[in-house]
């Protein structure tokens, strides 16, 4: 799926190339990353200039497994994966030249699946939330350290109750308060 976005003039155009490693994924979750894909951009990507562009690969966890072992020394599938590819402050006169490749997501169907039944939450909503994270990451947010992570945490959690979806930390942080 390939799809070009460009809802308001504060933020620039967007080129989203959607592939399926997994046959195990379908077209209603490709409609549902191209939406978190481009709700998270329109928050996030405002002050940016020139044409962008991100892939999104629809994988297993075979797949993603090996990339997790291969770039982030951890020997298990995950979740998501994000691999940042643009230094989004480089420019000409003119603005960002051509359209700056932002990076790639990768999403792994049967982590992404068990995570969304052992944590009560409906697959889309889950996916919607994996989508946001890896976008923040693109755009150079990160969770390395507390005050990072709760910035990162906060601005999901804002973008995600845009799109009517509830805070996915509300449960872990009660589970963590009642644990002290």
């Amino acid at each position: 799926m390939n799809a070009e976005t460009m809802a308001s003039s504060a933020v620039p155009p967007l080129n989203v190339d959607i592939t399926r490693q997994s046959e195990a994924w379908d077209l209603s979750a490709e409609e549902g990353v191209l939406r978190a894909v481009q709700t998270a951009f329109l928050e996030t990507g405002k002050g940016l200039k020139g044409a962008h562009e991100l892939s999104v690969l629809l994988a297993d966890n075979e797949f993603i497994h090996t990339l997790n072992r291969k770039y982030r020394g951890k020997d298990k599938p995950t979740n998501v994966l994000s691999f940042p590819q643009a230094d989004l402050l480089v420019t000409d006169e003119a603005g960002l030249m051509g359209e700056v490749a932002l990076g790639d997501i990768v999403l792994a169907i049967e982590t992404v699946t068990e995570e969304a039944v052992n944590q009560q939450k409906t697959f889309e909503d889950h996916l919607t939330h994996l989508v946001v994270h890896g976008v923040l990451h693109l755009l150079g947010y990160d969770h390395e350290d507390d005050a990072d992570a709760e910035e990162m945490e906060a601005l999901e959690v804002e973008i995600l109750k845009g799109m009517k979806i509830t805070n996915p930390y509300a449960t872990a942080q009660k589970e963590t308060s009642s644990a002290r």
